[in-house]
């Protein structure tokens, strides 16, 4: 991407989605509810999986085996 975009999948690099600059607030609107509708779909087909994913993709990383810690109390 040509310039710094926080995107929700974290990718920074590769091609650039064109938006065009023509667009009528009703035709944004219109793709704005196609994504909203396909992503509420896929929650619906696939959500306890995506949620496991997520939860696993935000959780913090393993620091070893907590066994080998001693009790401080």
């Amino acid at each position: 991407m040509s310039r710094r975009t926080h995107l929700p999948s974290g990718l920074s690099r590769g091609l650039d989605f064109l938006i065009d600059a023509e667009w009528s607030p009703q035709q944004a609107f219109a793709v704005f509810e196609l994504l909203s509708d396909l992503r509420a779909r896929i929650w619906m087909r696939y959500g306890v999986e995506l949620h496991e994913l997520i939860r696993q993709q935000r959780s913090p990383p393993d620091v070893g085996d907590t066994d080998d810690i001693a009790d401080p109390f």
